[in-house]
């Protein structure tokens, strides 16, 4: 496995954009390995009865999944330990066959006290443009 390398701060500008992305459609497979994965085996998120007994037409896909590939975009671009701030507001539900789209892009550039680090307007969206995510990130960059 090759290291990761700290993106240069003085080579990012604000309003670039990070590479998006998209993932293939939800699947309930894809909801079973993350309550195994996550522990978090609301069945909400794996029982279409229990679903239809709360209300919803169907099962519904775990925020903090959407969340994950979120930070799959941050991770991409810089090493895990880069990152000094990852924070998500959930908007709306998201279901299965929902084909997510995650982005990230730099809004401000931070240099205090030699503290060099860029903060990201964060979204996740779905094939329609939903928003299902929004969020920032504060990065530390070299």
């Amino acid at each position: 496995m090759t290291a990761r390398v700290v993106p240069r701060f003085d080579a990012v500008a604000v309003g670039e954009q990070l590479p998006a992305l998209t993932l293939p459609p939800i699947t309930r497979a894809t909801l079973a390995v993350y309550c195994g994965a996550s522990g978090d085996h609301n069945p909400v998120h794996v029982d279409i009865d229990f679903a239809r007994a709360s209300g919803l037409d169907d099962v519904i896909t775990h925020g903090m999944l959407v969340m994950a590939y979120t930070g799959r975009v941050l991770t991409d671009w810089a090493p895990p330990a880069a990152i000094r701030r990852f924070d998500t507001r959930f908007l709306a539900v998201t279901r299965v066959g929902d084909v997510i789209t995650a982005s990230a892009r730099v809004v401000e550039k931070l240099d205090d006290a030699g503290s060099r680090c860029v903060r990201l307007e964060l979204a996740a969206v779905d094939q329609r443009g939903e928003f299902k995510t929004r969020g920032s990130a504060v990065v530390a960059l070299a």
